[in-house]
This record gives structure tokens, C-alpha cells and sequence, in this order.
């Protein structure tokens, strides 16, 4: 069977990843580099991760020769990062603030996460190459990731309707505000437990719910990547739930739940219930996803980037 390549590659895009820099140096000991989101992590003993090369990349011969290569995780607000190496500029690496890896690739400063590999394998695969490297060195900086889908970009923290859509229902954002293992949980007037959230005014970005879940909390507030996006079929209210951090601090009257004994029972909405549900199981293995659909059910899709 054969299929029309466009038609299969704007396919593949409907996945959400992130964006990645992968870098190494050539045998003239000048740092190159290309934009790359199809990034994942293999193993965590050893520790492998991968990334894809096209054949026809002019990369190829020295990626698949080299000793060892990087993978820089761009934070959202690298944007001009990703397209400056995924161009075929003459200096690249004019743009970005970089150092030589403890195994000696180069690694960017301001993004999310690096991984500094040794080449463990690599192999054939159709019109591509998959590059597998072992771990050798690595930096979680705690910044949001960039994400990718369809051609275009979307960041975390996005302080427009265009990464959730409908811009006709209302919206309603909450998240799961997470410090030292627990959950903040707020009354929800009938006796019960929700998750922090608010209505999105019309003209308000979500940065808006972020300084009200501080001023709620009385921490500062680290806004992380989108968690939930469902539509409430009775409501009429579509959810954007996101994932956060709560800073340090002395805690306001607010309760903090330990992630592994969460009172689900004294939460009343089954979808707030789910989401902190899966959000226990993904935490204990340290990798989250995005769910999308409505209250009652809808699909989990992977995330690229940090747990």
C-alpha cells in the first residue's frame, strides 16, 4: 500500500512534541547543529535517548561518525533558536549562548534541559537514521519546554485562546500546583475539594490565573506545560488544566496533599478526580502526558520534555 508523503507527514505532525537542537562537532572541530523534534527518551539504565536523522540531511555523514552528540531542549522562549538552526544559516551558533558538555558537544544556556551523550548505536531506519546516545552529562534548568505541532509553535504559559481553541465557549483554567510531593487543593463550598481555578475573562491571558493562584497560595507561582484540555459537554465550559510549581516560602491557610495519599474522596467532579488520579501514577513514574477530549473520556497523548 502506498501512501501520498504529504498527506503522511501533516499526519504524523498532529502528534505535540517539543523542540530540540542536536549538536556535535565536525571533524574540523567547528560546533554544528539542526533543529529536531523527534527527540525521545529510551532507558533510564543504561541511560539511552534517541533522535531521527533524515538520510539527505547535509549532517548526515558527520552525525553518523561522530564520537557523541548533545540534545538541547528549547524553552519556550526560543522560538528564533529553532528556526536559526533549522535554516541553512552560515553561522548558527552566532545566536545562542553555548559551552562545550562535560562529554563535549555543544550546550545551550536558557533551555529547558541538555543531555551531553556518548553514540552507543546507530541505526538504519527507511529514509532516516535513529541516533541512540547514552547519557553522559545532564542539565534540567526547570524551564518550560517549546512545543511543537502541525507546522507551528505553541509555549506553556500562552497568554492567547490559540493553543486550546474555542474561542466561542467559555473557559475555565485551573492547575495542578505541586511543591515538595503535594497538591494544593481548595473548598469548593459544598464540603468537597477541587483544584485551584477561575474563569478566563474575556481579554485576560492565562497569566492572569497564575498571578491569582499566587496571590491564593501566597507563593510565587512556576507556570509548566498544559495537563488537561477537555470540554464539559453539560457546562458548555471548556477546562485547561496546567501543570505548576509553588515556590518557596511560608504557605497561606491553603492545605498541601501529599501526591500519594490524595482525599479523592472528598472530590466531587469525576474529571477532577481523574485528573488527579493519573497525575499520582504519572508522578511516581516521573512522565506526564496531555489529555484532550471531553469530561468523560479522551486520549492521553505523550510529551516530550522533562517529567
Amino acid at each position: 500500500m502506498t501512501h501520498d508523503p504529504r498527506a503522511l507527514r501533516n499526519a504524523f505532525g498532529a502528534f505535540l512534541t517539543g523542540v530540540t537542537v542536536v549538536t556535535t562537532h565536525n571533524p574540523a572541530g567547528e560546533p554544528i547543529g539542526f533543529t529536531a523534534n523527534s527527540f525521545t527518551s529510551v532507558s533510564l539504565d543504561p541511560p539511552l535517548l534517541l533522535v531521527c536523522l533524515a538520510k539527505t540531511s547535509r549532517n548526515f555523514e558527520t552525525m553518523t561518525r561522530t564520537a557523541g552528540f548533545a540534545v538541547n531542549i528549547l524553552s519556550e522562549a526560543q522560538k528564533e533558536v529553532s528556526n536559526t538552526f533549522a535554516r541553512p544559516v552560515e553561522d548558527r551558533f552566532a545566536a545562542v549562548e553555548w559551552r562545550v558538555g562535560p562529554h563535549g558537544s555543544p550546550v545551550f544556556a536558557d533551555v529547558s534541559a541538555w543531555f551531553d551523550c556518548s553514540m552507543h548505536e546507530v541505526v538504519d531506519a527507511g529514509d532516516h537514521v535513529i541516533l541512540i546516545g547514552r547519557v553522559e552529562g545532564f542539565e534540567d534548568s526547570g524551564k518550560a519546554g517549546l512545543g511543537y505541532a502541525r507546522g507551528g509553535y505553541f509555549s506553556p504559559a500562552q497568554s492567547d485562546r490559540a493553543l486550546v481553541g474555542a474561542p466561542d465557549m467559555p473557559q475555565q483554567i485551573g492547575a495542578v500546583a505541586e511543591r515538595d510531593g503535594s497538591v494544593l487543593l481548595v473548598e469548593d463550598g459544598k464540603g468537597g475539594l477541587r483544584l485551584p481555578s477561575s474563569d478566563l475573562a474575556a481579554g485576560d491571558g492565562v497569566g492572569s490565573f497564575f498571578a491569582y493562584l499566587s496571590t491564593l497560595s501566597g507563593l510565587p507561582v512556576e507556570p509548566g506545560l498544559v495537563y488537561s484540555i477537555y470540554e464539559d459537554t453539560g457546562e458548555k465550559r471548556q477546562h485547561v488544566v496546567y501543570r505548576a510549581a509553588l515556590g518557596e516560602g511560608e504557605t497561606s491557610a491553603l492545605p498541601l496533599f501529599p501526591i500519594d495519599a490524595l482525599p479523592l474522596d472528598r472530590v466531587a467532579d469525576p474529571a477532577t478526580r481523574g485528573i488527579l488520579k493519573r497525575y499520582a501514577q504519572e508522578s511516581s513514574l516521573g512522565n506526564f502526558g496531555v489529555y484532550v477530549g471531553n469530561q468523560e473520556k479522551g486520549r492521553v497523548h505523550a510529551q516530550v520534555g522533562r517529567g
